[in-house]
């Protein structure tokens, strides 16, 4: 296909884009027209494109591939996510879910400006300027990934400021790639970063709540069948204010079994090496976050920024929800788990969480993933299903969960799932 051709197939789907960019509603911020940018200088900055291109040595080339690919808040994700899964305060989670909704919010903001100028992407405007990537389906101004870029480095800087000075020279290093792909102006750049900033400033004040500010009394419930270790880890998390979900008791399972037969059942498990791969695996890999992306790419949904956008905020405000629930229930009910209630059981996996097991976390998560992934993609959707039960078995698999934990994480999952899509239909 000529270059040409190219350009004439983006502005089809620009306008395609741009027909559906109503239907996309913002969830922390109103009015998208109020973040509208003032029009892009008149300056031509065709010689500092030009002068970016003819510096692509290999760090630049790399960087190039690198910030480049996926959607505008693809690596941004990624990153937030592996910060998210290793944070033991209560923040992680509102970090992850502020950050992909803000990207969200900003990105509709970013659209709203860029169908006001239809400024045309620097590769459009002179022969000379080389497209490095796939032909943008918008216009130039602000540009999106340094939207995304802007959220992230104020998000991260924000709840993890020992990463500031990082983060901060990576967005650098995202703006100027998008400029040497030419896809960008500098101006298209620092707009787009500037936005994103305002934005996540403007969210991560109006989350502020959602975390209480109260500690914790340190009592341990002594009780037989109680959880006694000598830690627990974020007891409060379950009184974070939720997104969708009423409140973080909506769909509290009732109370753990006696787990006197379950003990039995587990002691008497005989392990495989299927079984025992599957616990491993399920302790080891972050499969769901690592679909989504997969996803997006098998379904070139990556280049749809808006709908890339909301898929990673729809999951990240599930996920927030799922987990405050999850921990909810586990400090109404402190269950006990298997090397506790029986001390000469020794699970497989060599550790056991220093938090109650009822219900499992990794079961609440995987059945509220794997059903709204089930509606992202429904040809998968039975794929996604039985995934989550390999995921809940692995824990019985690995002796740190009993059955029953794994039974009401998932069915707790599912409600939390259900709620959320009724909420997004409605909401986005």
């Amino acid at each position: 296909m000529t270059k040409s051709l190219l350009i004439l197939f983006s502005f089809f789907i620009c306008n395609q884009i741009y027909s559906q960019n109503d239907r996309y509603k913002t969830q922390f911020i109103h009015n998208v027209e109020q973040y509208r940018l003032p029009a892009p200088p008149s300056k031509n900055e065709t010689a500092d494109v030009l002068a970016a291109q003819g510096f692509l040595y290999s760090a630049g080339q790399q960087r190039l591939l690198y910030w480049n690919a996926g959607a505008p808040n693809y690596r941004w994700t990624d990153m937030m996510f592996s910060l998210f899964v290793n944070d033991t305060s209560r923040y992680g989670g509102l970090a992850y879910m502020v950050m992909e909704v803000a990207t969200y919010d900003a990105l509709v903001a970013a659209f709203d400006s860029k169908k006001t100028y239809k400024r045309k992407r620097p590769f459009q405007t002179d022969k000379r300027i080389r497209l490095h990537g796939p032909v943008p389906a918008s216009p130039s101004y602000p540009c999106e990934y340094s939207v995304a870029a802007g959220v992230a480095s104020a998000i991260i800087a924000h709840y993890y400021p020992k990463m500031k000075d990082s983060v901060e020279k990576m967005s650098k290093w995202l703006m100027d790639a998008r400029v040497a792909a030419g896809v960008a102006y500098p101006s298209d750049t620092k707009a787009g970063f500037e936005l994103g900033q305002k934005i996540a400033n403007i969210e991560i004040e109006s989350t502020k709540s959602y975390v209480p500010e109260y500690s914790w009394d340190g009592k341990i419930p002594v009780s037989k069948g109680s959880w006694n270790g000598k830690f627990a880890l974020m007891p409060l998390l379950g009184k974070n204010k939720t997104v969708f979900l009423d409140s973080s008791s909506q769909y509290r399972p009732g109370p753990p079994p006696d787990y006197r037969k379950e003990m039995e059942e587990l002691k008497n498990f005989r392990q495989s090496y299927r079984s025992m791969w599957n616990a491993y695996f399920w302790a080891n890999e972050s499969f769901w976050e690592e679909t989504l992306s997969k996803r997006i790419f098998e379904y070139n949904i990556h280049l749809d920024p808006l709908k890339a956008a909301k898929l990673y905020a729809i999951t990240a405000m599930a996920s927030y929800d799922a987990i405050v629930a999850c921990w909810d229930a586990k400090y109404a009910y402190w269950g006990i788990r298997p090397d506790q209630y029986d001390t000469t059981f020794k699970p497989i996996l060599f550790f056991t969480p220093p938090f109650p097991g009822y219900p499992s976390g990794h079961a609440v998560m995987s059945g509220v993933t794997s059903e709204l992934y089930g509606y992202f993609f429904p040809a998968d959707k039975a794929y996604f299903r039985r995934r989550a039960k390999d995921a809940a078995e692995s824990r019985f698999q690995g002796g740190i969960h009993f059955r029953s934990d794994n039974q009401a994480g998932l069915e707790l999952g599912r409600k939390i799932a259900a709620h959320v899509i009724k909420e997004v239909e409605a909401r986005f």
